[in-house]
């Protein structure tokens, strides 16, 4: 039995299927709270919990002409209305080891991304918030190696640490091995899958590809192969979507497949 991570209701490691969900990046306000309190309502009716994520930055974007996000300063002030008008836990990227302390006065979650899950000075920046650290997997990078990534969380004293799947380059493209799962597992720490970045098709232009009809498939596999929680990037009208148009999962849709999920979940327990 691996360690269980908890915000609020929200509990990694045990019986639940957690999710975390938003857009990508922010764009408004207006929209982060009409995502955030429309995601809430389906996951309450339910019965998932939720932490609602999205980016004030994408400092990783492939053209330089990629919408960003708004600054950190306006980016924490929304996801602290998120968080303080709908009571919903917030996680949201961090890039810098400076960024750590000021994101941890509202985020209650501090991402690492997938191509900075090596960075020490990151890790053990974030892991001195004493907040939970969801660290995605690199692309790059073996499952079992991540074991090391938590080890720089945990050096500062912060076991509250999360582990996410995201896929692995394989070629020009990813693919998703789904025995990284208890791989990752088996360092104690909760996995989470993500479903909507293991669907990306990267460096296809200006802009990142995707193949958002494999997300369902992706995410039914991650449930059945026992992931503590699960993570996609939900939008309301996904082509339109300033970040990652092709791989943000339909609001409209999302109802019908965490039913499914949760299915499979309950099967596998």
């Amino acid at each position: 039995m691996g360690k269980h991570v908890q915000v609020g209701n929200v509990v990694f490691g045990s019986d639940s299927l957690p999710l975390i969900a938003g857009p990508c990046v922010i764009e408004s306000r207006d929209h982060s709270l009409k995502m955030a309190a429309s995601i809430k309502a389906i996951t309450e009716k339910l019965g998932v919990p939720f932490i609602f994520k999205s980016s004030f930055d994408k400092a990783n974007r492939t053209s330089m002409d990629s919408f960003r996000g708004p600054d950190m300063d306006e980016g924490l002030d929304i996801l602290l209305s998120v968080k303080t008008e709908l009571e919903i836990p917030v996680l949201t990227d961090v890039h810098l080891p400076e960024q750590c302390a000021s994101v941890a006065e509202v985020a209650d979650v501090l991402q690492i991304p997938a191509f900075l899950c090596r960075q020490t000075d990151l890790l053990t920046a974030a892991g001195e918030t004493s907040k939970i650290v969801n660290i995605k997997k690199g692309q790059f990078l073996a499952p079992g190696k991540m074991a090391h990534a938590a080890e720089k969380v945990m050096a500062v004293g912060n076991e509250n640490v999360l582990l996410t799947e995201r896929g692995s380059s394989f070629g020009y493209g990813l693919v998703s091995d789904m025995t990284a799962i208890p791989i990752m597992q088996s360092s104690g720490h909760p996995v989470v899958f993500d479903a909507t970045h293991s669907a990306q098709l990267p460096g296809g232009g200006a802009n990142t590809g995707g193949q958002r009809e494999s997300i369902p498939i992706l995410a039914k596999a991650a449930v059945a192969a026992g992931c503590d929680g699960l993570f996609m990037e939900v939008h309301d009208q996904p082509d339109a979507a300033k970040s990652d148009a092709a791989t943000q999962w339909p609001l409209d849709r999302l109802k019908e497949l965490l039913t499914t999920l949760l299915k499979i979940h309950e099967a596998v327990q």
